[in-house]
């Protein structure tokens, strides 16, 4: 397996792990009070915007030709890092 098949296979592998983390924190959400479930729909609405994001650079690394694939992996290493930061502060809010 190549570096790039790797790293796709990486990325795939965290995006399911984040799916489901939001359909967890969704579901805390659903039990919370009105004002809280509020901020908490706002902030699961981010995370899918940014799961989202992320979904759209894996796609597009994987049309990426050789020559492109480390320009196309920096913009996904940036999704992904914005990805990690708001999960851990999703789960630091709604704890």
């Amino acid at each position: 397996m190549d570096d790039k098949q790797a790293y796709q296979n990486k990325l795939n592998a965290k995006l399911d792990e984040w799916k489901a983390e939001i359909d967890k924190l969704q579901a805390k959400a659903q039990g919370a009070q009105a004002d809280a479930k509020i901020e908490y729909q706002e902030q699961i609405d981010d995370l899918k915007k940014r799961r989202d994001a992320m979904q759209d650079e894996l796609e597009k690394l994987q049309d990426a030709q050789s020559a492109a694939w480390n320009d196309v992996k920096a913009g996904a290493d940036k999704a992904w890092e914005s990805m990690s930061e708001a999960m851990q502060n999703a789960w630091k809010r709604f704890s």
